[in-house]
């Protein structure tokens, strides 16, 4: 499916402001697809609110992590974060990317890993990578029209040891 209809969506950075909205959105990605992302809902939905507006305010400024939001008519839709990785000093790793299902194909995506591209870029990062669980074959192809390609690099799933992902790269 490519993205036929373009949704009108403002990306921004988060804000130490969206602490609220982005627990609820955090709590909807976890509920919704839960072998994505590294923490689970009771995990998620436990942890304290002082603790997660530490987490928001952390990514709302500076170089070495970053989170952005799509938002549609006043909601949140979309996520995605992106940090400096470890072992490569010029690459980004996308995290957490999340499209709400009626947000899915819309051009959200897009929009919000441009984003994301922009602020790696200006950080001195010209790559972005990102690790997806093999069998998920929609974001596998959601990516590819993005310009990621499959490096061929195979990993564990970080918390799920039955589960492998793989990595994908394009330039930010």
């Amino acid at each position: 499916m490519t993205d036929v209809t373009a949704t009108p969506c403002a990306v921004r950075r988060i804000r130490p402001s969206d602490t609220a909205r982005m627990r609820a959105m955090r709590i909807e990605m976890l509920a919704d697809t839960p072998l994505a992302f590294l923490e689970t809902l009771a995990e998620a939905a436990a942890r304290p609110h002082a603790e997660f507006a530490a987490r928001v305010a952390r990514v709302s400024a500076g170089d070495e992590v970053a989170q952005f939001v799509a938002e549609v008519d006043g909601r949140f839709v979309a996520h995605a974060g992106g940090v400096v990785s470890p072992d490569e000093p010029t690459l980004t790793v996308v995290y957490a990317v999340y499209v709400t299902p009626e947000h899915r194909g819309s051009g959200v995506l897009r929009a919000l890993l441009d984003s994301v591209a922009r602020w790696s870029r200006a950080a001195g990062r010209p790559e972005l990578m990102l690790e997806v669980v093999i069998g998920n074959d929609r974001a596998v192809r959601a990516y590819e029209r993005l310009g990621f390609v499959d490096t061929g690099v195979r990993v564990p799933h970080p918390t799920i040891p039955v589960l492998t992902e793989l990595q994908m790269r394009r330039a930010a």
